[in-house]
């Protein structure tokens, strides 16, 4: 392969191989665009030497059994977009430095044995293009990073750049592909958006407060805080993420009320506030209510709709009866919730292929929009008859 010297993609992805990386395969060809090699049984440390002259874009490899530290040398491809590095045994602090990559859009390093602070200096200016970043299942520690945070900014505007392709960076028989957290399930997405923007630092040891800063990334479409340690309260900042589809901080220490300000949030279709110290009544003139309870359980101080707890000066909300003790009318009442749930699956179906027609045609994104907000009123529409208990959270 070392000869192959005009190669300008290797993939040889979700195979059995087993050894080490040849140390020539970082810089035998200047012509190489794609590296991937996830899904193996790769070992060893990843080569030192990539070149200067390098024309990667996409290096994968996920899913192997690497260990030690992250080559300092990557900072010479200076084309990457896409580096995936999810579910291996790398030992390393935050490399801040791969921010100097000037088009750097993903940075996936899930599930590795990564330490430390997320120290960035004031003022540096790295990471301008990245849109999504996924530091999940590590051994993160100290506060959420502000400064990191605050630089971000492929993650603040809303507005897709004239001429900026649909997808991220493929090459003729290649497409990229990168598994995310998604409304709460992994899920591996064939083909990347370049309007796909999310944030996952779950699973670490992260303290403090989560940073107001949060709340400048409008273009976010998910956010996931969840399993670390954070206190103090939910930003009100957080309802300015207009795009914002999921929100996880389950599992964490935070304190106060629920922010009514959350429930603008129009496309805001899965979110997780269990297992923290939340208190008072979860806002009900909004969405949020909509929402199963299991996503507000764990609080012992919340109350309202969908809990079963009531507020204090308030009813409780009766009980949906038992599906074992249903008379005649009970399984007329359950046959009609199924129809309506038939239909809501129905609408799923044509929302989403309707979406999905809309960006590949290069339609406006309030053309995308619109279809959202129509599937999210026809939901609510049929609810509104006989005010059914059964409560929809999905888009």
């Amino acid at each position: 392969m070392c000869n192959a010297t005009q190669l300008e993609l290797i993939v040889l992805s979700n195979n059995g191989l087993t050894n080490s990386l040849p140390r020539c395969i970082t810089n035998f060809s200047t012509n190489l665009s794609i590296l991937d090699m996830q899904m193996n049984h790769l070992d060893g440390t990843i080569p030192q030497s990539f070149s200067f002259e390098n024309n990667l874009t996409t290096i994968n490899l996920s899913e192997n059994w690497f260990e030690g530290t992250l080559p300092r040398s990557l900072v010479n491809c200076t084309n990457l977009e896409i580096l995936d590095l999810r579910s291996n045994q790398i030992e390393d602090t935050f490399p801040r430095w791969l921010g100097k990559l000037p088009e750097l859009k993903v940075l996936t390093l899930q599930s590795n044995n990564f330490k430390g602070l997320l120290n960035i200096s004031k003022g540096d200016l790295i990471f301008p293009k990245l849109r999504i970043l996924d530091l999940s299942n590590n051994n993160f520690g100290g506060p959420l990073p502000t400064d990191l945070i605050v630089n971000l900014k492929g993650m603040k505007s809303t507005i897709v750049g004239q001429g900026e392709p649909l997808y991220m960076p493929a090459h003729v028989g290649y497409e990229n592909t990168v598994t995310v957290m998604f409304k709460g399930k992994e899920t591996k997405l064939v083909k990347i958006l370049t309007i796909f923007t999310t944030i996952d630092l779950s699973h670490n040891s992260f303290q403090g407060k989560i940073p107001k800063a949060f709340g400048h990334l409008h273009s976010l479409i998910g956010l996931n805080l969840s399993h670390n340690h954070l206190i103090g309260s939910i930003p009100l900042t957080l309802g300015n993420l207009t795009d914002l589809e999921w929100l996880d901080l389950s599992s964490n220490m935070l304190s106060g009320g629920i922010p009514r300000v959350l429930g603008d949030l129009a496309f805001l279709g899965y979110l997780n506030f269990s297992k923290n110290q939340l208190t008072g009544r979860i806002p009900q003139d909004k969405h949020l209510s909509t929402f199963s309870s299991e996503f507000f359980s764990g609080n012992p101080g919340l109350c309202g709709t969908p809990l079963p707890k009531a507020c204090h000066g308030e009813t409780q909300p009766p009980l949906p009866s038992s599906l074992s003790t249903l008379d005649g009318e009970g399984h007329e009442s359950w046959f009609k919730r199924k129809v309506v749930w038939m239909g809501y699956a129905s609408g799923i179906v044509v929302g989403i292929s309707a979406a999905y027609i809309a960006i590949e045609m290069g339609w406006p994104k309030w053309l995308a929009r619109g279809v959202r907000m129509l599937e999210r009123s026809a939901t609510q529409w049929m609810e509104k008859p006989k005010q059914r208990t059964i409560k929809f959270h999905g888009q």
